[in-house]
């Protein structure tokens, strides 16, 4: 009996052992399995699109503008179109930007966490107060809302629209969950506080994930980031604004978007094919 206890004790150790296991994998698949489960999918019947750039607009000239190293690794974007359209009458000019990311993995930064409120503050640019401080815009049929700022840099003032696609429909929640930090820059920098930590204590950064997460809007998936802004001198702003709202319809079209993410994919294999090395070559080398 004595010989036995060692056995039935390490048995029971064993079991439990295995109990821990099982509880602890289920512990992950759930997690790992409930975005699927709770963010509402795509529903059907309703039109996926995005919005697909211009270069050639009558009455305007364009120049491209290369996007920097640095906003390159902030974005991971799939596509970019940056630049500056002119009009040819005035020479009032307007600039656009816009950057696609056709897929996306759990581990990457989200396309929309580096929003002007943040990377334009980070530059030199302050925010000054304006309402409203966003809009619902129609372009090409569909209901957008877009974030309305002015920045200012010594003589330079900015009139700026920003907004954004998931999954080929409209942002179902504001990109303003930067302006707090943009903001509370000087004040950050006069307290010596560091950018995490004003981060962590923005309320509106955690109340747009907790609107996403009650409303079961999905914020995954393939995205695209919009922004286009002309200067002004003036307090009066509502030249600027007529300016920016139609030339969103001038500038973005658009375009099917299972089509576009085909396209982009066969664009992706055919480079990959062209850096891979022959077997010819690999053979000769050998």
């Amino acid at each position: 009996m004595e010989a036995d206890q060692p056995s039935t004790e390490c048995s029971a150790r064993s079991r439990l052992g295995w109990i821990y296991v099982i509880i602890l994998s289920a512990a992950v698949v759930g997690l790992w399995s409930f975005p699927y489960l709770w963010y509402r999918p795509h529903a059907k019947g309703q039109s996926r699109l995005w919005l697909r750039e211009r270069s050639q607009i009558e009455g305007w000239i364009f120049h491209r503008i290369p996007v920097t190293e640095r906003a390159e690794r902030l974005l991971i974007a799939d596509k970019h179109f940056s630049g500056v359209f002119t009009n040819l009458q005035t020479g009032v000019p307007v600039q656009v930007f816009s950057a696609k990311r056709y897929s996306q993995r759990s581990d990457e930064t989200g396309l929309f966490m580096h929003t002007p409120d943040r990377c334009w503050s980070d530059v030199g640019w302050e925010i000054d107060v304006i309402s409203p401080d966003s809009l619902e815009l129609e372009v090409h049929g569909v209901q957008m809302q877009f974030e309305r700022r002015l920045f200012v840099h010594d003589t330079q003032r900015e009139l700026v629209y920003f907004g954004g696609l998931v999954g080929g429909m409209p942002v179902p929640y504001r990109l303003n969950h930067n302006l707090s930090v943009g903001m509370r820059r000087a004040l950050r920098e006069a307290a010596g506080k560091k950018e995490s930590i004003v981060r962590a204590t923005d309320t509106r950064f955690w109340a747009r994930i907790w609107k996403g997460f009650v409303d079961r809007d999905p914020v995954m998936g393939p995205k695209q980031f919009i922004r286009l802004s002309t200067s002004c001198s003036g307090q009066d702003l509502s030249e600027q604004d007529r300016l920016l709202r139609d030339f969103l319809s001038l500038w973005l079209e658009p375009s099917d978007y299972e089509a576009e993410i085909e396209t982009w994919r066969s664009e992706l294999g055919r480079e990959r094919e062209q850096w891979r090395p022959s077997r010819g070559a690999d053979s000769s080398q050998g």
